[in-house]
């Protein structure tokens, strides 16, 4: 067939659209648009209102867009006609705008439930309980308190359940215990977590970690400890504490070192060294506080020294016995340069007399140390049988032989008041020897007390002699008459002590009647 070249552009175009002129195949319907694609064209065309479209489905609900559509064999889809295309856009462009300008964004799908097992199983809990504050701390993480602490491990056999914790610590010291176990094991972090709290937070967790068999926090709480200074009050408790915790005792191994000594008498030899250096040293202040130090070693509310064993008493008698030999060197010296007569310390050497003054001082705070430990019956048996330093009284001055008396007043004192528990003669003896330099001496140790009590010193005088025999009192009455009558008020006042001899003794006040005796007497009352 002969083909007509001469055609126009627009018979070719009305041919091949007759031939295309065959019934459309059936399409699905989109359910972005709601409309048969059928009348896409005739919607277009009459520009007539849309109804209202139905409410918007889900995202997860709506059918997958038409261009992830598979086509079937043999079909076409109607995106590639044209026509259908424009409609189809003109459509979806008018929908837009009569809804909204912007859809809502896309929402992401629900998480899936979780498992039925999961929700149904309660969840551990661990109560720990502070009986004597009554609080109770709960903690989730129960596992990992288990792991750390061996109480709870034993008493925890199911799903939680409670421990208590006896004892008097506080309430920061039991959460402190709580968040070292839950925490990492940093050593450095928890020495940094003690030394904010201090030493009694410390003590605290201690005794908490103790309680629960927290290892870890035992160790690191005794290891910061032997690290620090205690006080007395302290130390008490931490002794205490390691007492009551025998099972720790190879972790308590350095803090023991601390708390007792490796030899029974070390403290004893301690205090013997730093008495014997004290009483070789020539500085005044220093060893005025190395007497300080060595009083408050020796009190009875020191945790090193507890009981008069621990006192080594022969060394201290042999530092006594040291002392008197030099007083008595010291003595002789001065015999030489300071006369009889001499009152005055102008034109004497300062270099004898303050030895003097320091071996008396020495003296006085050892016997003062004795007498205190209830030690002191062998120094007044040893000064009553002084003879050299006794002797040497009458031929010294006044002003240096009165320091002797300072040593008797202390033993007179002590006898007063019941302290020195010697025998009656060891009494007798010592008043023999000391009582007519004491009434000499008087007068001096009043002028010059350096501390001492001259009122007490006069009661401790009548209430030791009153604690004499009846022959013995008389005997020392009368030489306290004669001294009393010739110097007045330089002597001391035992009137006190004779009137209740006197008011207890019928004898005594017949043998006082005598016409001697009772002339003194009435000089002694006017004077």
């Amino acid at each position: 067939m002969p083909t007509t070249t001469g055609a126009s552009p627009a018979a070719t175009a009305r041919r091949r659209r007759s031939r295309r002129k065959a019934p459309p195949p059936r399409q699905p319907w989109c359910c972005s648009f709601g409309l048969d694609p059928s009348t896409a064209a005739a919607a277009v065309a009459s520009r007539s209102p849309l109804p209202a479209p139905p409410r918007a489905k889900p995202p997860h609900q709506l059918a997958p867009p038409l261009s992830r559509r598979i086509r079937s064999p043999g079909r076409v889809s109607p995106i590639d006609d044209p026509c259908f295309a424009a409609a189809a856009s003109s459509c979806v462009s008018a929908r837009l705008s009569s809804v909204t300008e912007c859809p809502p964004p896309a929402l992401p799908p629900p998480p899936p439930p979780p498992p039925a097992a999961a929700v149904d199983r309660p969840r551990e809990m661990l109560r720990l309980r502070l009986v004597e504050k009554g609080l109770v701390l709960e903690v989730d993480e129960v596992e990992r308190v288990r792991r750390e602490s061996k109480v709870v491990r034993k008493v925890l056999r199911g799903r939680g359940g409670e421990v208590a914790v006896e004892g008097k610590v506080e309430v920061e010291s039991f959460r402190e215990v709580v968040e070292m176990m839950l925490e990492d094991k940093d050593e450095t972090a928890a020495m940094r977590r003690l030394a904010r709290g201090g030493v009694a937070r410390a003590i605290g967790v201690l005794e908490v970690s103790l309680s629960l068999m927290f290892d870890r926090g035992v160790n690191n709480c005794l290891k910061y400890l032997e690290a620090v200074p205690w006080n007395e009050s302290e130390e008490d408790i931490i002794k205490k504490l390691l007492s009551q915790h025998s099972s720790y005792e190879a972790a308590f191994r350095n803090l023991l070192a601390r708390l007792q000594p490796q030899r029974p008498t070390s403290s004893a030899e301690l205090v013997v060294e730093l008495v014997d250096s004290i009483t070789k040293g020539t500085n005044n202040n220093a060893r005025k506080e190395l007497r300080n130090l060595v009083n408050g070693i020796l009190s009875k509310s020191s945790v090193y020294i507890k009981g008069d064993k621990e006192l080594d008493k022969r060394s201290i008698y042999c530092i006594c016995h040291s002392c008197l030999n030099s007083l008595v060197g010291l003595f002789e010296e001065s015999s030489d340069l300071v006369p009889a007569d001499q009152t005055s310390i102008s034109s004497v050497g300062k270099g004898p007399l303050e030895g003097i003054y320091k071996l008396v001082e020495d003296t006085n705070w050892l016997l003062q140390i004795l007498i205190d430990r209830q030690m002191g019956e062998e120094f007044v048996d040893a000064w009553a049988n002084e003879k050299a330093l006794r002797s040497m009284h009458e031929q010294v001055s006044p002003m240096v032989r009165h320091e002797l008396s300072r040593i008797s007043a202390t033993v007179f004192i002590a006898m007063g008041n019941g302290k020195l528990h010697c025998t009656g003669d060891k009494r007798f003896s010592f008043f023999q020897a000391w009582f007519r330099p004491m009434l000499v001496d008087f007068s001096w140790l009043r002028r010059y007390p350096k501390g001492l009590n001259v009122t007490a010193l006069e009661e401790g005088i009548g209430q030791a002699l009153l604690t004499l025999t009846l022959a013995q009192q008389q005997m020392l009455f009368m030489e306290w008459f004669e001294a009393f009558s010739g110097q007045g008020r330089e002597c001391p006042n035992l009137m006190r002590a004779f009137q209740l001899a006197e008011q207890g003794q019928g004898v005594l006040k017949e043998f006082y009647m005598q016409p001697l005796l009772q002339e003194s007497w009435s000089f002694c009352v006017l004077g």
